[in-house]
Order: structure tokens, then sequence, then C-alpha cells
């Protein structure tokens, strides 16, 4: 599998260039230069397989001979051995036609452990067969730099450093990432928003001397590693509810498009997925693009689903790149438009064909309460504020009655309790390994929104970890 880049000038790479490049030298994002795709045969074949063996099929085309395929299996096996529920992403069925997928059973109750459980392993069997190390910088809104840590921490080959909104995570977010004590995590809260530590961990892989020396790499969902281990969810749901002999839809809660995109690759490859929904909280650029051809920045307000607080939704490009016809110079001229004055021309003909696919959804911070008191006063149901948006986009936008849609449950609701509380009168404790959580002492820098401080902070801690 080679892959190219969206903006159409950084050189091709494998499935193993890509994981340790991150974002491509030309400041665009890598994807397949052709898509893979399964037969409905294969895809009944897959029914019934336990997590593990599907995500390594469904993965295994995107991959190619980067790693073989017994060690894939093996990487997937030990990624999701951790998990605290046998079905690892079950299903719970809510209404008639409607349920919840629960991505928060991996160590930090969120959907990113998903892919990061494998993406750090992943990253072990690449760098020890090139005996390499990398240093890895990413922005988080809340649950990727918990997932991230959780996933490198420890790791003999990996530093990393993570850049998450001062005061724009839940307590529970910031602690599951700043009470982490080993030696090879850095964590930095940026005095902005989640965009700017986006925007300082793209200007970092811009500076290619500064990338050379880093050898830098990301685990944001601009790494297409993560896009990849995401797609197998969407098999696994579709598949329990009679794909490819019938067709489903899905929604999920999104800030960064990357979660959203994953479904998107796995009805490129053939599953039967009839319309995707995007929900959005009142940062709702993305569905104002998807209802109205309006993707224009406005100020990031925070909300009870912090980690959707984004108006720069950076998977996006990948999507964009499809709908110019994976045209590379366009692309690129309409990212620079977008970066130079906060509107993004996208042209009608690509708007409307996206509007086949997807559809737009916004919900406001009282109506998520109210979605989340209401499905526990009619379900005994408890959401976290970004699932319970997903679960309102679905009800909301449902295509047809036949059709199944399954509403994609992000975050465990104990990651936001003081939102559970408010809506349901419920506290939601913890799980065990987490009930010291708010004894443990914190570690972090508070650094100004500047790459060159980010910089000097990831350049210390490369040179300790290396020195020794």
């Amino acid at each position: 599998m080679r892959y190219i880049s969206t903006r159409g000038s950084a050189p091709v790479l494998d499935f193993a260039g890509v994981l340790l490049a991150g974002l491509a030298e030309d400041g665009g994002l890598y994807l397949p230069e052709t898509w893979p795709g399964f037969s409905p045969g294969e895809w009944r074949a897959m029914r019934g397989l336990p997590y593990p063996e599907l995500a390594a099929r469904v993965m295994a085309p995107f991959i190619g001979d980067a790693v073989p395929p017994d060690t894939l299996r093996s990487i997937t096996t030990a990624a999701y051995a951790g998990f605290n529920h046998p079905a690892t992403v079950p299903l719970v069925q809510l209404d008639r036609g409607l349920f919840a997928m629960e991505l928060f059973h991996g160590p930090t109750l969120a959907f990113k452990d998903m892919a990061m459980q494998v993406l750090g392993r992943l990253f072990d069997h690449v760098l020890t067969a090139r005996d390499a190390r990398v240093a890895i910088v990413g922005a988080t809104s809340g649950d990727t730099g918990s997932a991230a840590i959780e996933a490198c921490a420890g790791r003999a080959r990996v530093d990393i450093a993570i850049l998450h909104p001062h005061g724009r995570t839940s307590d529970v977010q910031r602690r599951q990432m700043t009470t982490v004590t080993a030696p090879n995590i850095r964590n930095i809260a940026i005095e902005g928003t989640f965009d700017d530590c986006q925007d300082i961990v793209k200007s970092l892989f811009a500076d290619a001397p500064f990338r050379r020396e880093m050898h830098l790499s990301a685990v944001n969902s601009i790494n297409w590693a993560r896009i990849t281990a995401q797609i197998p969810y969407y098999v696994a749901a579709a598949l329990a509810l009679g794909a490819p002999d019938r067709e489903v839809a899905f929604a999920v809660p999104t800030g960064n498009f990357g979660n959203v995109l994953a479904a998107w690759v796995a009805r490129r490859m053939g599953l039967p997925v009839a319309r995707l929904i995007v929900g959005s909280n009142h940062n709702d650029i993305l569905a104002r693009f998807l209802t109205a051809n309006d993707m224009s920045v406005r100020p990031v307000l925070p909300s009870l689903s912090p980690s959707m607080d984004i108006q720069v939704s950076s998977n996006f490009e990948r999507l964009l790149f499809e709908a110019l016809g994976r045209d590379g110079a366009a692309t690129a001229a309409v990212m620079a438009g977008f970066r130079a004055t906060g509107r993004m021309a996208v042209p009608d003909a690509a708007w409307r064909g996206l509007g086949g696919v997807f559809t737009g959804f916004a919900l406001d911070d009282a109506a998520t309460t109210a979605e989340i008191a209401r499905l526990y006063r009619e379900t005994g149901y408890l959401a976290d504020p970004h699932s319970a948006i997903g679960i309102a986009a679905a009800r909301a936008a449902r295509p047809d009655p036949a059709i199944p849609v399954i509403a994609m449950a992000t975050a465990h609701p104990a990651k936001f309790p003081e939102a559970m509380r408010a809506a349901t009168g419920q506290d939601c404790p913890l799980p065990p390994r987490l009930a010291d959580l708010f004894d443990r002492a914190e570690h972090f820098d508070v650094l100004p929104n500047d790459p060159a401080a980010v910089a000097g902070a990831l350049r210390a801690l490369v040179g300790r970890n290396r020195a020794g």
C-alpha cells in the first residue's frame, strides 16, 4: 500500500513511513493512493469474529507488508486485552432501530483508546525493526492526550509531549494526562484553545530542520495510522446488524473529523452505509458547512463537550481532497485560502456531492443536558455529553425507519461528573483503577501560545532521555 499527500507534492510513502511521518512534508495529510475494498462474501466471512481478529483483517490492506499478518494479529490481541468489556465494543439498543456502540471500555475511558492502544504497539514494532527513536508531539481537546500517554508511557523508543488548552478540559481528562510520571512524558498546558494547540503542532512539523532533529511523529488523527485503527469498529457494528445484506447509518459526535472520516472510509471500502450524521456542539462549523456550505471560523466557546470545542477540523482536508477529485493543487489552494481568510471556499458542486452522504446536526449545552436527562429518564442509560449529542443526532436525522442507526458513544460518563450530576442527579464514579485519580500529584507546564516555547520544551525532554 502506497500513500500520497492531500497537497500533492510530498514523497510517496508506505504504511510504516506514514506512521513515523505523521504530517506530510508539504503540510498535507497522507491517505491511500488507491482505496482497498472487500466483497460481500468477504464481509460476511468476518461476522462473529472476535474484535481483535476483525480489527486485524480490516486493517491489513492498509498496512500491506509493513507489518507481517501474524504480528498484526498479535498487536491487536494485545491492544484490546485490557478492555473492560468482553465484546470490546458492545452495542446497546436504546430504541427501535437505534443503538449506541460503546467505545469507552479501554484504559482511559474514551474512544481514542481504540486506536491508540494499537498505535503504541505499531510504533514499537516499526522503531525496533529500524533501530530508531521518535519524538511525538500531539494536541488534545480532552481525550487524545490521555489515550496517547497511556499507550506510549514507558516505551523505550518514544518521547511524547502533549499540548492541551489550559483550563478547557474536564478535570478528569486533565488529570488522566498530568498524573502520569513516566520519564518519556511531558504535559504542556497552552494559554489558548485547542485550535491554537493544533496550530503549534503543525508549525513544528513545518519547521523542516527541527522536524529532522527531533525525528518528529504524530499521534493526532493527522496520522493516518489512527484512522486505520478506527475503521474496524464501524465494520463490527454494521456486521452485527446485518451488513453487507442490510444498510446501516452512523451518527458520530466529532470535532476534528477523524472519527467520522473512519466511517466514511469503511463506506468507501464497500460497507453499506446509507448516511453519516455528524454531531456538533455550539462550536458548529461542521454542521454549518454540511447544511449551508458555510465553513467559516468563529471563536471557540467552551462547552459541556470539550473534545468537540474545535473550529479547524484537520481531517476534513482528506475528505476535501476526495471531493475535489484528488486534485492536490486545488486542495492546497483551498486550504491556503482557509488559513488566510478563515473561510473555506468549497466549490458548490463538491459540497453538493458530500450532501448525498453526510448530514450535519448541532446541539447547544442546554439541549445536551436535556438529552442526557431524557435518555436517563426514559431508558436508564447514562450518556456523557459527547455521546448524548451523537444519540440526539441519530434520533433527529435518521434517514429511514427501516435503516438502523448506530450512535457512537465516545466517552464514559464518569469523565464528566458535573454534567452528569446536573442532568440526572446521579453520581458516576470512576472505575476502580482510577478511583484515586484526584489524590495523585499533577505534573504539567503552562506555556504561552508560542511554537518556540513548545519547541524548547520538547528539545529538553528529548535531550534528557537520549542522553540517558
